[in-house]
């Protein structure tokens, strides 16, 4: 067996680091992702990229004199004479390995480099090696070479020698995450500790004592770090592994991706920073905060330098984040982080002492701009309520015309917790809906659309404001979705009367998602727009639906409360193009949709369009599933026996709505009821003495079955606003309004309506998937496995 290196540990005899004081914590599971050392590695970290923000005309605008104003007046906080944030701290001097240890560590380079060890092999060499480091960890870790050999020790040593390393090389640790070369050294240790924590339930407080001791150094220098563009990513990657954070969600962490923030940004449902809802693992709470409070006992007076740094904003935007669900150290962080002396902050008066002024300073970069955003997104419904009526009120309209202020007014709107809120922000930003759109904030105004339907509060008001915003009284009102589809060029059009739909040009990203939105309110709200996307030409339809972006407002508004007939009609404009669309990845969405929303005579017309495009569409990636959801080849072989079964799934729909509701529901109470029903008729049976599974069946001819208690059971009607402000509002994202990112990228994920679920009623078996999607996504395992049993009485069970 090969062996390197002076001195072996022995299996089982674990140094214990010294001095080391923490709590226990609550433990949990922790996965890990594969961190590959590459030796062509970028000097640079990879940050957070700039994302376009919403560019002010050259000229002056007279209507922001207020927000210039408020510019020249002296601000009271520590802003003044602060030094220049993007002077980066100083490095020491790097010591030069001995010829020795590099000569060394060469030879181990090559032994990885040539025949594959075994896996007790390479545990014991990289064991070995990492003994050899003692004492010169930073020198090892700073060298352009042997770092990368680094890494690999550290990735595939043992726990023993992975905290043996870490404790010996924390008094230099600062400087190693300072460092180009030391920081991926710092992060892979970060990464392995993660490792370890997964698979060994023994490990946990043997890496708590490490952590701690890397801790305790790393907060007394913890300025200079986060003022480092290197040492700033290592701290956030130390805040996420106490935070719990799974290894393959941490780059949520560092990098904002401008391809997903339109649809966290304008989402329904409550989402957390990554897009989704995070599941974090096994954490350390305490020291979490110790280092928060730590950082920020440190801070001090320098707090106003590192919110206008961008590295050492990222830094604070990620403690904010974490703490999403501490209320109580949120209630703590918030202030100190926008200035307020701790004076203030433990009396509880920082909000008498903060005003418009103040935060306006905050707004004057992209660094700290960024930082109010979060501090909107995150902060607990008192302290965003104190800061929407005693900081912004009677400026929402200045900050929102802001270069970088309409950001932080995008959050704020879509972070509105309640209708109260929501009619203060509506009092000072509705009557200003065209001026947003003329002066170029359309996010602001998307954001507002979104709140106003996410609260089901003000919904016909805006309606009546947008299309009063993008026509005039002269003009018919089939013109409004044209404007709003091409929302830049019609505002960049100095003669507005003589607009003319735009051939061949890209429509406008946020504008469709404003018409989305639009077609998610009340029917009773949106006649006009319904009228208006009823009366385009035929070719200016199928040029809609071309589009990326014009695809998703066909596809809202096939899916919204219109009756069935004005679906169809539009439906009806395509025609001749479904073969077309079907080629386009975005486009056979749409075509889904039309069919789903089509009755007999239309499906045949769609499927024979798209069965001329058969041999090309088995060419591409999309193309198997949408000939797939069509049955495109039944409808080839078997022309009536397709048909057949297009009229049965038809009636069985019908069957199916006449027992769960009306298909002219609204879409949420489309998707909720099943799951309201199947509650009600299972605390029916458990009162009878029976289980759910002995009553519901799935017949042979496809049709949902219940019990006469079911059938004959009137079901409530959950009414749309009964959906909380809370579960909806909270972690909301703002949207770059400039960005390049197209609306085809907003959700990779299709909500499945009313009539997509004609396809399961119509089946003779369920999977579980199937049956989850059915009666909802809440419905417990034990329940499903018992639901999935009664919809295949023929099935084995597995043993």
């Amino acid at each position: 067996m090969a062996c390197f290196g002076s001195k072996t540990l022995q299996r089982g005899a674990r140094p214990r680091p010294p001095d080391l004081t923490e709590d226990d914590h609550n433990p949990s599971n922790r996965r890990r992702r594969k961190d590959k050392g590459k030796k062509n590695r970028s000097p640079r970290r990879e940050e957070p990229p700039k994302p376009v923000r919403d560019r002010p005309s050259k000229k002056k605008k007279k209507h922001n004199n207020k927000m210039e104003e408020m510019k020249s007046k002296p601000h009271r906080k520590s802003s003044e004479n602060r030094p220049n944030p993007s002077t980066p701290p100083p490095l020491a001097p790097r010591r030069k390995v001995d010829p020795e240890t590099m000569k060394y560590f060469s030879e181990i380079a090559g032994l990885f480099e040539g025949e594959k060890l075994e896996i007790d092999e390479r545990v014991v060499v990289c064991g070995n090696a990492l003994e050899e480091s003692r004492g010169k960890e930073l020198e090892l870790a700073t060298d352009p070479t042997i770092s990368h050999t680094l890494q690999i020790l550290i990735e595939g040593c043992d726990l023993d020698h992975l905290c043996g390393f870490l404790v010996s090389s924390a008094t230099v640790f600062p400087s190693m995450a300072m460092a180009s070369g030391g920081s991926h050294v710092a992060e892979t240790a970060l990464k392995a500790l993660a490792f370890h924590l997964q698979n060994d339930e023994n490990a946990y407080s043997f890496i708590e004592d490490t952590l701690t001791k890397i801790c305790k150094v790393v907060v007394v220098e913890s300025v200079n770090l986060m003022h480092s563009p290197y040492g700033s990513h290592v701290l956030r990657s130390l805040l996420c592994l106490c935070k719990g954070v799974p290894l393959d969600s941490m780059e949520l962490f560092h990098v904002t991706k401008s391809s997903t923030v339109l649809a966290e940004r304008l989402s329904d449902g409550s989402r957390q920073f990554s897009g989704k809802l995070l599941q974090f693992e096994r954490g350390f709470p305490e020291l979490l905060k110790f280092i928060v409070r730590e950082m920020l006992k440190h801070a001090g007076d320098d707090i106003g330098t590192l919110r206008a740094n961008k590295h050492s904003s990222f830094v604070l935007q990620t403690v904010l984040k974490l703490l999403v669900g501490d209320d109580q150290e949120l209630m703590h962080v918030i202030p100190i982080v926008l200035g307020c002396s701790p004076e203030d902050n433990a009396g509880g008066k920082f909000i008498e002492v903060l005003t418009i002024e103040d935060v306006s300073d905050l707004l004057n970069d992209t660094a700290s701009s960024h930082l109010v955003e979060v501090i909107m997104e995150v902060a607990p419904e008192p302290l965003y309520d104190d800061i929407l009526r005693k900081v912004f009120r009677k400026s929402l309209f200045e900050v929102s015309c802001h270069q970088c202020g309409n950001f932080v007014i995008q959050a704020m709107v879509s972070s509105v917790k309640s209708q109260a809120q929501m009619e203060l922000i509506w009092e000072e930003l509705g009557p200003h809906i065209k001026e947003l759109l003329e002066v170029g904030k359309p996010g602001v105004v998307a954001s507002l659309l979104a709140a106003c339907q996410r609260l089901q509060t003000h919904c016909q008001e805006s309606c009546r404001a947008l299309a009063a915003a993008v026509h005039s009284e002269s003009e018919p009102v089939s013109c409004i979705v044209p404007h709003i589809l091409y929302l830049d060029g019609y505002f960049s059009c100095k003669e507005k009367t003589g607009w003319r739909w735009p051939t061949g040009d890209k429509m406008h990203v946020l504008g469709c998602l404003m018409l989305q939105i639009i077609f998610k309110y009340p029917s009773q709200s949106v006649q006009p727009y319904v009228t208006s996307i009823l009366s385009m030409e035929a070719h200016h339809a199928s040029e809609a639906a071309k589009d990326a972006g014009g695809g998703r407002v066909i596809e809202a508004f096939l899916i919204s409360d219109a009756s069935v007939k004005q679906k169809q009609k539009l439906i009806r404009k395509l025609e001749g193009h479904f073969g077309d669309l079907a080629m386009h990845p975005s486009g056979s969405f749409t075509v889904e949709k039309c069919f789903i929303a089509s009755n007999v005579s239309l499906k045949e017309i769609i499927a024979s369009e798209v069965l001329a495009m058969r041999p090309e569409l088995y060419k591409m990636k999309h193309g198997p599933y949408i000939l797939r959801k069509l049955d495109i080849d039944g409808f080839a072989m078997r022309h009536e026996q397709w048909k057949s079964s297009i009229a049965t799934k038809q009636n069985t729909y019908r069957d199916f709505s006449s027992i769960f509701g009306s298909k002219n529901e609204p879409q949420m109470e489309k998707q909720t009821e099943p799951k309201r029903a199947r509650e009600e008729s299972d605390q029916h049976l458990h009162n009878s003495g029976h289980t759910a599974s002995s009553d519901i069946q799935f017949s042979t001819g496809g049709v949902l079955k219940g019990s006469s208690e079911i059938q004959h059971h009137q079901v409530k009607r959950k009414k749309y606003s009964d959906i909380t402000a809370s579960d909806n509002a909270r972690n909301k994202k703002f949207i770059r309004s400039g960005t390049s990112a197209t609306s085809s990228s907003t959700s990779n994920k299709r909500n499945t309506s009313m009539g997509e679920l004609e396809a399961l009623v119509g089946k003779t078996t369920l999977n579980a998937g199937e049956v989850r999607k059915l009666f909802g996504s809440s419905i417990s395992n034990k329940e499903l496995q018992s639901m999935v049993r009664a919809a295949n009485p023929s099935k084995k069970p597995r043993v």
